[in-house]
């Protein structure tokens, strides 16, 4: 009787211990778990998907919807007459969607020669930290516009091929830090029909965009393009735009100062003839609202 009282307490001693060793070994293998080091990627390198005219390194989200309304002014020294620009305007209604995390494509319409436009991109390198970590991310962006005014001369014959343009960009861009982030734009743009023989048929630039965060829900933004080979004669200029970015909830408010009336790339890299030094500079604003079209997947 005794000896099976002895074996019994034997028993549970060694069934506690055994439970007690696997729980420490589960803890362990939990803690361990947690100490491995994760590939993270690096996201929110600006408030928009664009700069402010630019394609920014910010991609929309598979199955969301962003409309995006682009406002631009007249010209500030036009004075109070025409009520510093205010009298004047031109616009661009825009949609884009997000298909998957690193492609998306985007259309539009504008006032401005009543132009269609429209562009794909893609991220090819997505910026990350961790195991594998990449330093900065690489995008490609190809785009399209078409001018829908009617001909000037109807007396010529004119190709429905003379109203298109286009354009190919990489952006290669590093989010520094919590309150900066860069980016350079290398970019070529091509029309069809030229107006002169001195107009280049292949225009090359190369732009940088920046934001600095001023707070949380409030970054100075910067866009700027310089051009290799602009028609010297025609009066053109390099397009600079400097604005903020407010978000809030839903929306992001773009509110900023350019020497560009276009808003796609053939037309602010080729037509811009304002100059900031000459007070031609236009007050506009951008308004990006997401609609979730399809259900996120957890």
């Amino acid at each position: 009787m005794r000896m099976a009282k002895h074996l019994l307490i034997l028993s549970l001693i060694t069934d506690m211990a055994t439970g007690l060793y696997a729980q420490e070994e589960d803890l362990l293998k939990l803690v361990g778990g947690e100490d491995k080091p994760k590939k993270e990627y690096v996201d929110y390198s600006f408030k928009s998907s664009r700069v402010i005219m630019s394609h920014s390194m910010e991609m929309i989200r598979p199955g969301v919807m962003d409309m995006r309304i682009l406002h631009r002014f007249g010209n500030i020294n036009k004075g109070a007459y025409e009520f510093f620009g205010l009298d004047n305007a031109a616009m661009r209604l825009g949609f884009d969607f997000g298909i998957t995390k690193n492609l998306m494509f985007g259309i539009g319409r504008s006032t401005n020669k009543k132009e269609l436009d429209g562009f794909i991109k893609y991220r090819l390198v997505h910026q990350s930290k961790g195991p594998g970590a990449m330093p900065f991310s690489f995008l490609l962006v190809g785009g399209s516009s078409m001018t829908l005014l009617k001909w000037a001369d109807t007396s010529r014959k004119n190709y429905f091929s003379s109203r298109i343009g286009y354009y190919g960009q990489a952006i290669i861009g590093r989010k520094f830090s919590e309150g900066f982030t860069l980016q350079f734009m290398p970019t070529v743009v091509h029309r069809n029909l030229v107006a002169t023989k001195d107009d280049p048929g292949d225009l090359l630039a190369v732009g940088a965009g920046a934001r600095l965060k001023l707070s949380r829900r409030i970054s100075l933004n910067i866009d700027y393009y310089y051009r290799l080979n602009p028609n010297p004669n025609d009066g053109t200029q390099n397009p600079l735009s400097i604005g903020f970015d407010i978000e809030t909830g839903g929306h992001v408010f773009q509110l900023h100062f350019t020497n560009a009336v276009g808003m796609n790339e053939k037309v602010f890299l080729l037509e811009t003839t304002n100059k900031w030094e000459k007070g031609d500079i236009q007050f506009g604003f951008n308004i990006s609202r997401s609609f979730q079209l399809k259900k996120r997947k957890k």
